[in-house]
């Protein structure tokens, strides 16, 4: 390879940029910073303090063993500054571009050196000193001498590289812009958004804050470089990105964007009705959601009926709510006396009559939109008016639920998350003909359930959903078409993106088949190129791969472990 790596050139002192030369700094490594402008060069001096070597790009010494471009998302501007670097570097210099929207073929191409060039993608603009994850994105000219140098600057970082076509920046960028897009529809809040992403898939930030931190106009150009390259509709900036940007709100840079920071602006409360009393909760059902919903109300202390289809049913039910406290027991979270409580506020039955003094009862039967109007066709008899009803819909019309009752007033949506006891999240879906009530009793319970209740209209997916399954849909597309496998995707996401589990291995806990019919009833419900399901993912689902329930999906399991 040659003498081993020992200056650095980073060109662009923007987000990116500063990170990337204070990280190679603190790794020992000399760092040549290259900004543009008298007044630029100033500013990234004073704003990078113990960095000596800030300099234009004319006085970029010809030493340099590898020179990262740190420029906005302008492919004409990126080839243009290579080009001028490529005459002053000797013939081994590196290029590496961190791009996320456009071609590495085409900087690599356009810079001069097209077998010296790759891309390497950081998952954040503030890298972390530790475990660093970086996406290596090879050009079809790109030589093993420019590999094996990236490599090297990684390991002196500290971090591993994934190989991919640059997946994970689309995967991130196609998510984000749908929360944007979301916001923008006015279907909910940007706290509220945020907050509703975190807790209901373990996001480490909330998609409208990692859009403030990237920098609104860093992302807009991204996403249009993205959509430009690929026609893909998923890439087409929501157009508050262009009116913030306009309104200066560039995100965390300036202190505002989707937030103001350093603390959110405060959201003004508003007036909340009062709510209807609940002192009795009824279940139907005797599936996991309902058992978990069962235990979480009894420990809550109201006293709760759950009603299966048959007498084994519900006792299976009940087992399973007290087979949970018994795990809770050992780790010595509940006592025994505690969960014998729980178990005594719990009561069985086979019949809705049951559930006549109840004040609320939550439908948690199979997500079919039949059987659930049936079930609440029955509940309209077997309750007397007054009495709350919600489905646990994550996916189905809360008003096709609510028009199968003579009392539409008194339905509501309460989409609590999977496990139930664990998960925070309560999604409260009012439908245009429930009763203010109605809705404040459902924040109330789910407040008095320990739960954080998120309002949101009643739409196909409602918020989590509406923005997670057709990620996971994008995924399973970039992996069909070759982009990258299984295990480098999964990666790039939990270690480069700070995600909680990869996509595919998401799929395949969640189940295929239950992740294709949400995408089905989204793809329904707004038939966009960008939310029909992928094709490999209605292929496996038609094969019986559906993940760890049947052993296979986009790994094989067997006995507890997983096979790639």
């Amino acid at each position: 390879m040659g003498r081993p790596l020992s200056v650095v050139g980073v060109i662009g002192l923007g987000t990116v940029g500063s990170a990337l030369t204070a990280l190679l700094s603190r790794a020992g490594v000399r760092v040549v910073a290259v900004e543009g402008g008298r007044q630029a060069l100033r500013a990234a001096r004073d704003r990078l303090g113990p960095i000596e070597n800030v300099v234009c790009a004319e006085e970029l010494p010809s030493t340099v063993d590898i020179v990262i471009e740190a420029l906005p998302e302008s492919a004409a501007l990126k080839t243009k500054v290579l080009r001028r670097v490529h005459a002053r570097c000797a013939p081994e210099t590196v290029f590496v571009t961190t791009t996320t929207g456009h071609s590495v073929a085409d900087i690599a191409a356009g810079s001069g050196r097209p077998d010296r060039t790759l891309g390497l993608h950081w998952g954040e603009p503030s890298p972390a000193p530790d475990g660093l994850v970086l996406e290596l994105v090879r050009a079809p000219g790109t030589g093993e001498f420019a590999v094996a140098r990236a490599g090297e600057l990684i390991r002196l970082l500290g971090g591993t590289a994934v190989r991919t076509g640059g997946v994970g920046g689309a995967l991130i960028l196609g998510l984000l812009n749908g929360a944007a897009r979301m916001y923008d529809d006015g279907y909910a809040g940007g706290a509220d958004i945020d907050t509703a992403m975190r807790l209901g898939c373990g996001l480490p930030v909330g998609p409208l804050a990692r859009l403030d931190r990237i920098g609104l106009d860093t992302a807009r150009d991204s996403l249009r470089a993205l959509h430009d390259r690929t026609g893909d509709d998923t890439f087409a900036p929501a157009p508050v990105l262009d009116r913030l940007i306009g309104a200066g709100r560039l995100g965390l840079k300036i202190g505002r964007g989707f937030h103001s920071y350093p603390a959110a602006e405060a959201r003004p409360m508003a007036e909340v009705p009062p709510g209807r009393p609940v002192r009795r909760i009824g279940i139907v059902g005797s599936g996991q959601m309902a058992s978990g919903i069962a235990e979480v109300c009894a420990r809550a202390g109201l006293p709760t009926t759950v009603v299966g289809r048959t007498e084994p049913r519900v006792k299976e039910a009940l087992a399973a709510v007290e087979a949970s406290l018994d795990r809770r027991v050992r780790r010595g979270k509940v006592t025994p006396r505690e969960l014998a409580a729980v178990m005594d506020r719990l009561t069985g039955a086979t019949e809705l009559d049951a559930l006549g003094d109840c004040d609320l009862v939550v439908e948690a039967v199979v997500e079919d939109l039949t059987v659930k109007r049936a079930v609440f066709g029955r509940l309209d008899r077997a309750t007397p008016p007054g009495t709350v009803l919600a489905t646990t819909t994550s996916s189905l019309p809360v008003l096709a639920c609510a028009t199968a009752t003579g009392r539409p007033a008194d339905v509501v949506g309460m989409h609590f998350f999977n496990p139930a006891p664990v998960m925070r999240l309560v999604e409260v879906a009012p439908t245009r003909l429930t009763a203010p009530a109605v809705t404040a009793t459902a924040h109330a319970l789910a407040t008095a359930l320990g739960k954080h209740a998120i309002g949101c209209g009643d739409r196909t997916g409602f918020i989590v959903n509406a923005l997670l399954i057709p990620y996971l849909n994008h995924a399973v597309r970039l992996h069909q078409d070759g982009r990258a496998g299984v295990d480098d995707i999964d990666a790039i996401m939990t270690e480069g993106y700070g995600m909680p589990v990869g996509p595919l291995a998401l799929l395949d806990l969640i189940g295929l088949d239950v992740a294709l019919a949400i995408q089905q009833r989204l793809y329904a419900a707004s038939p966009e190129p960008r939310l029909a399901p992928a094709t490999l993912l209605t292929d496996l689902v038609a094969a019986g791969h559906l993940g760890r329930k049947t052993g296979h999906g986009f790994r094989t399991h067997t006995d507890g472990e997983t096979a790639s």
